[in-house]
């Protein structure tokens, strides 16, 4: 079972009410990379992980631009974010989470180049 089926995903609905936000501030932030998802049976869905309380994860827009200026397809990029890492001794989300966000950066950085 891949690390992805295993979270806890969105809709752009269940998003707006989380934020407050209307869909079409939900699909800003999507489009300028604060936020990041994928069509499952359909329906576009956001990983949970990916909001901190009552918005987006702060660390998460700079290291989405590394991966994603990088050369990261979105899919490699959520898998990448959700998927073990030997390095960081933890899921790049969950080392972003606990405040390391500088080494996922670096790390990102020489995988996208």
């Amino acid at each position: 079972m891949s690390a992805l089926e295993s979270l806890t995903w969105l809709t752009i609905p269940q998003v707006c009410e989380r934020l407050d936000l209307r869909p079409g501030k939900v699909h800003r932030l999507l489009e300028e990379r604060f936020l990041l998802g994928r069509k499952q049976d359909g329906v576009f869905r956001i990983p949970e992980l990916m909001l901190d309380g009552e918005e987006p994860l702060g660390e998460l827009r700079g290291t989405l631009v590394v991966l994603l200026d990088g050369g990261f397809s979105e899919s490699d990029a959520l898998e990448w974010l959700f998927d073990a890492n030997e390095v960081l001794q933890a899921t790049p989300i969950e080392a972003m989470r606990m405040g390391r966000k500088t080494e996922v950066r670096r790390l990102a950085q020489v995988l996208a180049f």
